[in-house]
């Protein structure tokens, strides 16, 4: 079976899971989580193959975010499990399973379940929604695969650079905003806007400043695109937030020391005396728990005229970034910057802005790969490890395409 029949099917389980819903027959159902491909007709399921590949981006974001939460120090590895403890020690090697089932193997299925929509012959293909949906998805598949792998792999083909990735991310990005600007439809130019967003980042993580400003300039005034999460007890792997899945009944989040910057509101957490959730470890220590996802329906944002605003203000200079550091402040409820006003200090201060904004949205990572020396709160190679038993602080930037894919990809064995 290829992997894009095996693509195939998971779309359709995963469509089948949403057609199953709110059934009031359910004895009659022979098998709600099964379905038969000759019965799909690729136009009149369109919408369903394109919501489920949605989805699959949805739950792929979630294990991303929290892995690389772990790896550039936005929340310790409070769990046992000594592959998650390589992504806080940030020492995460090719045979790490966690690295493969939990990252490698939902990005993949996100980005080839895009391509099945992307493929399918569809009516008013310069209008369709459906097209617009797939297309901002697999942006942001190839987006968050540039940001967290050293190198990429779309459908089995060669081992790819991260700019070739991002070169990729741009062009889905740019296919989605014309195709969700002409549909004109609310849902069409929410995905147009957030492939605005997404393409302004993925200039900015080429280096291409002056587009990535135009891009961010384009985005409009109070713009916000979330994915929304649904606590449904039987499907909250698929379904639901998965933050906060990983704080109440693994307990393996743990808000790092440098991000409990209370009085800012931004970072909302709980200290140890405010919860009575144990580390999932037991030797964790005092374990403050993430409070910006309290539920499994919390929806999370993705795009943002505010992100905008900050890759605006990183490629317009110090003026424009201690501007928007002020406001930021402001907003966080705390006071003034008061530090030096050179380019460097100036950077690095609003880069941690930036942190404390996007906490646990995925944001850190991208920011780190693209400007290492400004980044605060990084673990530091060589530093031990804040629970014994483990070695030290290592000092990889971005993870190894995990040992399966190169063992059954003709294209990457030897490497």
């Amino acid at each position: 079976m290829t992997t894009y029949q095996r693509a195939f099917g998971r779309l359709l389980g995963a469509a089948a899971v949403l057609a199953s819903i709110g059934c009031n027959e359910f004895l009659t159902v022979e098998n709600p989580n099964v379905i038969d491909a000759s019965a799909i007709d690729p136009v009149r399921d369109a919408a369903t193959l394109a919501n489920s590949a949605q989805q699959n981006f949805a739950v792929f974001h979630g294990w991303s975010v929290m892995y690389s939460s772990w790896f550039n120090g936005e929340s310790i590895v409070a769990e046992t499990f000594p592959t998650r403890n390589e992504f806080g020690r940030r020492d995460t090697n090719e045979a790490n399973g966690s690295l493969n089932t939990d990252v490698w193997q939902p990005l993949s299925l996100a980005a080839a379940s895009t391509k099945i929509v992307l493929d399918l012959t569809l009516p008013n293909p310069t209008t369709n929604i459906n097209y617009a949906r797939a297309a901002t998805w697999r942006g942001y598949s190839f987006l968050y695969m540039a940001q967290d792998f050293c190198t990429g792999v779309v459908n089995g083909g060669p081992a790819l650079t991260t700019a070739q990735m991002l070169d990729s991310a741009v062009v889905h990005f740019t296919n989605a905003i014309t195709i969700g600007t002409a549909n004109a439809s609310a849902d069409g130019l929410a995905l147009a806007r957030a492939s605005l967003v997404g393409r302004a980042r993925a200039h900015l993580q080429a280096g291409r400043g002056p587009q990535a400003a135009a891009d961010a300039a384009a985005v409009p005034a109070g713009f916000t695109f979330t994915l929304p999460y649904v606590d449904n007890l039987a499907q909250r792997t698929r379904l639901g937030n998965r933050f906060w899945q990983f704080t109440l009944d693994r307990g393996s989040i743990g808000v790092s020391e440098a991000f409990r910057v209370r009085p800012d509101s931004r970072v909302r957490y709980r200290t140890p005396t405010e919860h009575t959730l144990a580390p999932q470890d037991a030797s964790t220590g005092a374990f403050y728990i993430q409070d910006k996802y309290p539920a499994f329906n919390t929806a999370v944002r993705i795009a943002s005229k505010l992100e905008a605003d900050y890759i605006a203000a990183e490629v317009a200079g110090p003026a424009a970034q201690l501007a928007l550091i002020a406001a930021r402040r402001t907003a966080g409820g705390v006071g003034a910057y008061t530090g030096p006003t050179d380019a460097a200090s100036v950077l690095k201060e609003f880069l941690w802005q930036k942190s404390l904004d996007f906490y646990l949205e995925g944001q850190r990572q991208g920011d780190w790969r693209r400007q290492p020396a400004a980044m605060t709160g990084i673990p530091v190679p060589g530093q031990p490890y804040f629970k014994p038993g483990f070695p030290a602080i290592g000092s990889k930037t971005c993870y190894p395409l995990p040992l399966a894919e190169k063992d059954n990809n003709e294209n990457l064995k030897g490497t």
